[in-house]
């Protein structure tokens, strides 16, 4: 049946997507860029919404999706922040490090895949968010951060942590319309709504930064309860 390969032809939407995204970085066109990399995420999320709708899951698809996101929020960040470090020509090696996102978000991703306790949440930064953080703050901080190399690096660093790491992180996914049920989402959409409208575009890597730090205050939150 045609339904079941509609979510496959999602995914490599988001594919064609990021290739475009990791072109535009290489070229310098961090802003033409960031903009591919959220269409990506957009078919990322449509390919996913697809399959529980048409019920057309597949083992192909779980692996061609993980490929996508591989190319689309691992490859196209990097190749973003190495775009920049490469314009910084402080020393001639040091771009590389930018390609610590995309060996992190390989790790994150396989161990995704294998591990059965990120169902409903997430254990580590979703490498979506984590792409969208950096094609974000690159497209709207890029000055500050050529003067600032150092905190850049240690961004790297701490987003490649957050990726790998045992840090409970909740989904987007809703149960149902209900508050009660899903009031961590509701927070995170209304704060997010209100930076939207506060810093336009230049508030995609701020509403990462506030996913990260909710994440982490509920996770403190619910040791503290225990």
């Amino acid at each position: 049946m045609i339904k079941k390969h509609i979510p496959n032809f999602i995914t490599t939407l988001n594919i064609f997507s990021g290739c475009v995204a990791v072109y535009l970085a290489f070229k310098g066109n961090s802003q033409g860029a960031f903009i591919a990399i959220l269409i990506a995420a957009i078919f990322d999320f449509f390919d996913g919404f697809a399959a529980r709708l048409l019920k057309a899951y597949s083992p192909m698809g779980k692996e061609l999706d993980s490929l996508a996101d591989m190319i689309s929020f691992g490859l196209a960040p990097g190749a973003i922040v190495f775009s920049l470090l490469s314009t910084a020509q402080l020393n001639e090696w040091l771009p590389f490090l930018a390609f610590l996102i995309p060996i992190f978000s390989g790790l994150r991703l396989a161990k995704f895949n294998i591990d059965d306790r990120q169902t409903s949440s997430f254990i580590g930064l979703p490498v979506p968010a984590n792409a969208i953080f950096w094609a974000g703050i690159i497209y709207s901080f890029s000055p500050f951060l050529m003067n600032n190399i150092s905190i850049l690096l240690i961004l790297i660093g701490l987003f490649c942590y957050f990726l790998i790491s045992e840090i409970p992180m909740f989904s987007l996914k809703f149960k149902n319309v209900k508050w009660k049920d899903n009031q961590l989402q509701f927070i995170f959409l209304i704060v997010s709504f209100f930076l939207l409208i506060i810093l336009q575009l230049s508030a995609f890597a701020p509403i990462i930064g506030w996913y990260i730090l909710l994440s982490i205050g509920i996770s403190l939150f619910k040791k503290t309860k225990q």
